[in-house]
């Protein structure tokens, strides 16, 4: 199985535990943990996502648009992997503290740009902090794994 790649923004203590519940979710999808990989998006190079047999990714919202460094990331791996990683199996969650809209709206336009295929809708975590954002956090790791391994993405 080719790696399932997590790359998460955690600025906070709120949204470090949003990353580790995406990876409990992801290890409970999937009998392969060795294929799982949770980086930074500043650790993450092209070559990670060429390799890559699916991808997560996490942010904040920042003044209505995603944390600069998940950009970043994206700039970077954009052209490298723009013809060669069609159809790559993707799921999305968003911290936002307030609506969440303009980072929807830019990660959307790129991953239609590398043609990407999202598993799910894009799930947003809107207001203050709720113990409940876990929860979703895990299941999408869990539908992206456990739908890799199986085939069905």
């Amino acid at each position: 199985m080719k790696p399932i790649i997590a790359v998460c923004h955690t600025p906070s203590d709120n949204t470090r535990l949003l990353a580790a519940a995406l990876l409990r979710g992801m290890q409970a999808g999937t009998e392969q943990h060795d294929a799982l990989c949770q980086l930074p998006p500043r650790d993450v190079e092209a070559s990670h996502v060429l390799a890559a047999g699916g991808l997560i990714i996490g942010t904040t919202e920042n003044f209505g648009s995603m944390a600069g460094l998940t950009k970043d990331f994206l700039e970077r791996i954009y052209y490298p992997c723009l013809e060669k990683t069609q159809g790559l199996p993707v799921g999305i969650y968003i911290r936002a503290g307030q609506d969440g809209r303009g980072t929807a709206r830019q990660l959307e336009t790129i991953i239609t740009g590398l043609r990407w295929r999202m598993v799910q809708p894009m799930l947003t975590l809107r207001g203050p902090f709720e113990p409940g954002f876990a929860d979703e956090v895990e299941t999408l790791g869990c539908t992206l794994s456990a739908g890799i391994e199986a085939g069905i993405f």
